[in-house]
């Protein structure tokens, strides 16, 4: 190839090797970093996802990373032009643009060039690179749209890269072969779609700095559950709330629920399918999942598998699990096939359901045959198919699924069907429906011919109704007599016994026995198949850390389980969204606000209606100290008064004790003494026209909240004397019911009230502060009196050093809550360490960046204005620049300057 051919060709090598301009909303997902585990030191790494999920997003953040980090950066942004001789000539251009050596392969881009099909050129590449001293990153962008022949170099690239080049490759499709090959050898790791797909703390990330507490956490988390985290969802769902209107009236339009709103969302994609791909998606958006032989039965396409596969590969609308033989489509898209399917013929949507109901039978999936059945008008078949998976399906965890044909089957049927009894009665017991699992199970014990193993189960179902309902003693009476665990056989059944006692010693106020109960049977006796009820273990013992106050210590058995259950079950399900409760209180504690509000984000109403008491209770109380502690205070009070009107909705009195309790807290931090004394007076009103059908257990269980709304009523009127007596009532009741930060927060406050009544209590003080170090729990101070905890704060600046400095400055935290870091001031230029430029280059640009004169520059660094011209020019050669303000351009271009823009 002439120089003059070269010459030509130089504007498209030139945008094709300029890296794309950083988003302006760019997010760093940290998990997806470079040093994490599944990248470092791979020296091959291709990104594999179709279209819209963040690929050249995902690549900018790594030139970032990467650049940061002192390395040099080629770029390649691949098209169907790149035949493999112009192929070579963009690896050329990209290593002179990317690391600013305008002489790097002359005699290869000059000389003979390299015919198509043959390898020497790419050979003589990466020889040159090999010789520099350069730690090269290549960054390929869109290498599917790379001729074959041209791919096939890339391939060759891949296999054959010295060790100072590293290799980045976005790419739709491809490469299948080659990475597996170096994946086998730990050269290489391949990130996919699922990978890309956004966490809802990444999609809280990106909607926070655009809009502030205009869109709160909750619409958030609805938008970031329609889209399944589709990074393409989530910008155009964003873009819709840009355009203004109310954000939850918005992501409500796009639901599947509004009918056709949402296909603004995959309308555009919908519409890019051949007729033939459209139908054939219509005919399978018959089922939820999808295998190829299914696809194949219900389309009647030969090439059904291959079509799908090919689908996969080219479309976003698929998400694909572990097991690469199904997956299923996405839900939105889903959901606006099956509107095209709903317009078949009535015949031919029954042939469909049918045909799904044989090959799912024949299969063992017994739940999908029958919901197919049901749908194709077998009612008979389907009530017969659920009868025989639904007991498992509950034991299993899909309780949701169980409540469906809980609506679905009539009373009728379920009167002649006892094990389908049994079922549904297991899930409306853990449900705000416990009362008509007691009715059900009333029925079944009316027959004279059940077994003891049939009556124990049924107990198990009473006395889980009753802790739904709210009713410990009602709890203990019912499994009292079976509390020596029976000779049983199903392990479900046992670990079941197991959790049971967990909870009942914890309502007894001994959580440590109640973890030496689980620990006694150990999580591997579960089995894949019970592993449901060893999820119920792992949330008794992160209960009981909590009802001690052990923050740290709940936090590491919650975290590990919850994301566990959120994959497994769904973010949605019920114990997904009671461990979710568990953990947020937790990060609360620990001054960790964000993250409890986005672990509470669009799961308030599932505890409402499928939580235990205790954990509706602790998630709406923490959402409102969350809202307290950002200042929104209205919104604090508005959560407790729903949270008490569950409690009167529901007949659990002891939570609208505790939302009345709450609320005078938050009035006696502001010394509100009128609206406390009249939050005291409702308390004593409910528990005296409750108490007296109530056992011992619910009595001491109200009694600490009352006593305690009782001693904020009497600070926020200063009146001591009566606080005093107050917080003395309270504190045998923490310290009886073993219930840990509850006992802190009452010996502080009782420590602050000897102070204002001018007796002792800094030792008290003292000592209150250091169990909530060893504790965790950052804000309970805060949390009981702003004043107790500017007291406490100057009291510890005031003592005489502690014996342990590190302790004493560990403690002193607890009064202070993290601040929000400051907001970032004006942007300095600062030149981005690499090899690209030397120090003495980046000091030149910065100055440049700042527009200081020659003269300036030299004196700023104390050289010669002819030392700072030879700077200049190198600069220029190596940047392929015009001028001063061309450097500082082409330089944030490339990401070499930051700031000053």
């Amino acid at each position: 190839m002439t120089s003059a051919t070269a010459a030509s060709a130089m504007p498209e090598l030139v945008l094709m090797t300029t890296p794309p301009r950083a988003p302006r909303h760019l997010l760093a997902r940290p998990r997806l970093g470079l040093d994490e585990e599944r990248f470092r030191d791979r020296q091959v790494i291709v990104v594999r996802a179709p279209s819209g999920f963040g690929k050249t997003s995902l690549l900018a953040q790594w030139r970032r990373e990467l650049l940061a980090g002192g390395a040099a950066v080629a770029w390649l942004s691949a098209d169907e032009r790149a035949d493999p001789q112009r192929f070579v000539q963009c690896l050329v251009q990209a290593v002179r643009a990317g690391c600013g050596r305008p002489a790097f392969g002359r005699t290869l881009v000059e000389g003979a060039g390299v015919s198509v099909g043959e390898l020497e050129g790419v050979t003589a590449w990466l020889a040159e690179v090999a010789q520099t001293s350069l730690d090269l990153v290549l960054m390929v962008d869109e290498a599917e749209r790379l001729p074959v022949a041209s791919l096939g170099l890339l391939a060759y690239v891949l296999h054959n890269a010295p060790p100072n080049l590293r290799l980045v490759v976005a790419t739709r499709s491809g490469l299948d072969e080659e990475m597996a090959d170096l994946c086998t050898y730990g050269n290489g790791a391949v990130a996919d779609a699922e990978l890309l797909r956004f966490r809802l703390d990444e999609t809280l990330d990106i909607v926070r700095p655009r809009f502030g507490t205009k869109v709160d956490a909750d619409t958030v988390a609805r938008l970031h559950e329609m889209v399944e985290g589709w990074p393409l969802g989530v910008q155009v769902a964003l873009s819709a709330l840009e355009r203004g209107g109310e954000p939850r009236a918005i992501v409500d339009a796009m639901s599947p629920s509004a009918g056709n709103p949402q296909e603004q969302l995959v309308g555009r994609l919908l519409a890019d399918l051949t007729p033939e791909d459209a139908e054939f998606l219509t005919r399978v958006a018959t089922v939820d999942l999808l295998h190829p032989a299914l696809c194949a039965a219900l389309s009647g396409a030969e090439d059904a598998g291959e079509r799908l596969a090919r689908l996969i590969r080219d479309t976003p609308i698929f998400v694909v699990g572990d097991d690469r033989e199904w997956c299923r489509l996405h839900t939105l898209v889903r959901d606006a096939l099956r509107l095209r399917l709903a317009a078949l013929p009535p015949a031919d949507q029954a042939g469909l359901h049918l045909s799904a109901m044989r090959w799912f039978e024949q299969r063992g999936m017994l739940e999908e045959a029958a919901r197919h059945a049901l749908a194709a008008g077998q009612r008979e078949v389907a009530y017969g198919l659920a009868e025989q998976c639904l007991y498992d399906a509950a034991m299993q965890g899909h309780t949701g699924t169980v409540l469906e044909w809980a609506e679905l089957v009539p009373e009728d049927e379920l009167a002649r069907r006892p094990r389908l009894r049994l079922t549904v009665a297991w899930v409306l017991a853990l449900s705000e429906r416990h009362g008509e699992a007691e009715r059900l199970v009333a029925r079944i014990l009316e027959d004279p011919a059940i077994d003891d193993e049939l009556r124990y189960e049924c107990a198990l179902i009473g006395c889980g109704a009753a802790y739904y309902a709210d009713e410990p003693d009602r709890f203990v009476a019912l499994f009292a007599p079976w509390a020596d665990a029976p000779r049983l056989q199903e392990p479900h059944l046992l670990r079941m016994h197991a959790n049971r006692l967990a909870a009942l010693a914890i309502l007894r106020g001994d959580p440590a026995l109640a973890r030496r109960q689980l620990q006694q049977l150990g999580r591997k006796d579960a089995g894949r198949a019970h592993a449901y009820s060893a999820r119920w273990s792992e949330f008794i013992t992160g209960l009981s850390y909590l009802w001690e106050g052990q923050t740290r210590l709940a936090k590491d058995v919650l975290r590990p389980e919850l994301a566990s259950a959120d994959e497994s079950l769904g973010r949605r399900h019920p114990l997904s969204c009671m461990l979710a409760a568990l953990l947020a209180a937790a990060c609360y504690e620990s001054d960790r606000v964000d993250e409890a509000a986005a672990l509470l984000a669009n799961r308030l109403d599932v505890l409402e209606r499928a939580g235990t008491p205790d954990t509706a209770l602790v998630a709406y109380r923490t959402a409102a100290r969350v809202a307290a502690a950002q200042g929104v205070e209205h919104r604090a009070l508005d959560l407790l008064e729903t949270l008490f009107a569950i409690g009167a909705a529901r007949h659990m009195p002891r939570l609208c004790v505790v939302s009345l309790a709450e609320q005078a807290r938050m009035h006696a931090g502001r010394f509100r003494s009128e609206t406390c004394r009249v939050l005291a007076q409702r308390i004593d009103e409910i528990v005296t026209r409750e108490e007296a059908g109530r056992g011992p257990l619910w009595r001491r269980m109200v009694e600490l909240p009352r006593a305690m709304v009782h001693a904020n009523a009497a600070i926020a009127a200063q009146d001591w004397k009566a606080a005093r007596a107050a917080l003395e009532r309270a504190a045998p009741l923490a310290d009886a019911m073993k219930l840990g930060r509850v006992g802190i927060e009452t010996m502080a406050l009782r420590a602050y009230v000897l102070d204002r009544n001018a007796e002792h209590g800094r030792d008290l003080l003292r000592e209150a502060m250091d169990l909530a170090h060893t504790y965790g729990l950052v804000r309970v101070f805060v949390d009981a009196h702003p004043a107790l905890a500017d007291w406490a704060r100057n009291q510890s600046a005031d003592a005489p050093g502690h014996p342990d400095p590190a302790r004493s400055i560990a403690v002193s935290r607890v009064l202070r809550p993290a601040a929000p870091p400051p907001a970032p001031g004006a942007a300095t230029p600062r030149a981005v360490p690499s090899t690209v430029l030397t120090p003495k280059e980046r000091e030149v640009l910065e100055f440049l960046a700042r527009n200081l004169s020659n003269k300036e520059v030299a004196q700023a660094m104390g050289v010669g204005e002819e030392t700072v011209k030879w700077h200049l020019k190198n600069l220029f050669a190596k940047l392929d620049a015009a001028n001063r303000k061309h450097v500082v351009r082409r330089a944030q271009l490339l990401g070499l300057l930051e700031g000053g823009e």
